[in-house]
């Protein structure tokens, strides 16, 4: 650093990355102010230095060879926005190991490998700061490492997918079936061409193992995350979760119990006073329940290139500044060795439907299997009379690996047609 100038190498100038060389021009005096120095993009690293760009650049600042940046002796910083896990992974080690701080947004690298890269800043003793991973503008990682770094979290429950909540708020508040709304997304920016991992919940998967580190202290990997998407959700069940007092929402949970923790992706039905329900269209929200602090939720934009570059340049001045200073952020410390809880052992309430033939004694049937795989009825409804008919089922609260016996012996019955939909109903789960 010279002159009280911090020169950031940039990988990846994308819609993150050019808001966020925007920002650094446009709040250049505020910078200066709150952190007593400034910030200069050095160089930047893309895969085609002749693409035409929502910002100029100076000449020389563009190279397509990202190796070059990270080596380059007058960068101080790295900021990586490339994504992936390959070669982010391997440039962020190369600049940690030559002891230069690094800010990335990169979910899949963090949730895959991040032990690596936290484990190699923990070594080199500089910052590795990840605030844009999860939740795009929201302040998630920075309240969970320091905030609440005294406290004792017991459970996060989430909405940390737009493309999903834009999905099922159109098919909530317009009756649309998951394709025109799908269709509409797409058409928007919501969703990508190929939408698979919004849509069948990798990316929340993503994110839950993300928070779930940062809030447990232990390594978990984007494997641990167990995993359901939306496809499979109708407009039949919206109709019904919203006669019985509920929406549907994609949710990441995760929650340690007894030293062990559990994470999941998976559709649910909300109560409709639960503060979740009322997040809309591409909106985030994370709602955090602790020992002492009780319940809280962070709630905005989870996406988009300004919003996600806020969360990129707050870590970017923070870093900046600590590395003026000779000093360090709050870090993870050492990463505890924690059981994931099988998916089998967790409870929850469920609300399932099942097509039968209308006759004598198919009630009593289904009924004796729930009572012999030890799962308790909450409540019935039956929809449609003479061939068949459409039983509507809530459980209590039952143990996930006793609802799956459920099904597999309610299915092999004669006089029931089919399983239709299997959603958890948020508000009981341990």
């Amino acid at each position: 650093m010279e002159n009280g100038v911090v020169r950031v190498g940039l990988l990846g100038c994308g819609n993150v990355g050019a808001a966020l060389v925007q920002l650094i021009e446009d709040r250049a005096p505020e910078i200066a102010r709150r952190a007593g120095l400034r910030i200069e993009v050095g160089r930047v690293a893309v895969r085609n230095v002749a693409k035409e760009r929502p910002v100029t650049l100076a000449d020389g600042v563009l190279t397509h060879d990202a190796q070059s940046v990270v080596d380059d002796p007058d960068i101080d910083l790295v900021v990586e926005l490339i994504g992936g896990v390959e070669p982010a992974r391997a440039l962020i080690l190369d600049a940690l190991k030559l002891g230069k701080p690094v800010v990335t947004g990169n979910k899949e690298l963090l949730a895959n490998v991040g032990r690596d890269v936290i484990d190699a800043a923990e070594a080199a003793g500089v910052d590795l700061l990840f605030e844009a991973s999860v939740g795009g503008g929201i302040p998630l990682i920075r309240p969970l490492r320091e905030s609440l770094a005294g406290e004792r979290i017991k459970r996060l429950i989430g909405i940390v997918n737009g493309t999903t909540n834009y999905i099922l708020t159109r098919m909530t508040e317009e009756g649309c079936s998951f394709a025109d709304a799908l269709a509409e997304a797409q058409s928007l920016g919501y969703a990508e061409r190929d939408p698979t991992a919004d849509v069948e919940g990798y990316d929340a998967a993503a994110k839950t193992a993300i928070l779930a580190t940062v809030a447990f202290g232990a390594r978990v990997v984007a494997g641990d995350v167990y995993r359901v998407g939306i496809t499979d959700v109708t407009p039949a069940d919206i109709a019904a979760a919203r006669d019985l007092g509920y929406t549907i929402k994609l949710l990441a949970v995760a929650e340690e119990t007894d030293g062990q923790i559990a994470a999941r992706v998976h559709p649910a039905m909300v109560p409709l006073d639960h503060p979740l329900a009322s997040v809309r269209g591409s909106f985030n929200a994370v709602f955090v329940e602790g020992d002492a602090v009780g319940e809280l939720m962070l709630y905005g934009r989870g996406a988009g290139g300004r919003p996600t570059a806020i969360a990129v340049l707050g870590d970017l001045i923070d870093a900046a500044k600590n590395l003026h200073n000779g000093a360090r952020g709050a870090t993870l410390g050492e990463l505890a060795r924690k059981p994931m809880r099988p998916i089998d052992e967790v409870q929850s309430q469920f609300y399932l439907t099942v097509d039968v033939a209308d006759r004598p004694g198919v009630l009593a049937a289904i009924a004796g299997v729930f009572g012999r795989r030890g799962v308790s009825i909450q409540s019935m409804q039956q929809q449609g009379q003479g061939d068949g008919a459409h039983l509507i089922f809530v459980t209590h609260l039952a143990p996930e690996a006793a609802l799956a016996a459920t099904l597999h012996d309610v299915r092999e019955l004669d006089s029931v047609e089919r399983v239709g939909s299997v959603l958890r109903v948020l508000g009981a789960e341990r």
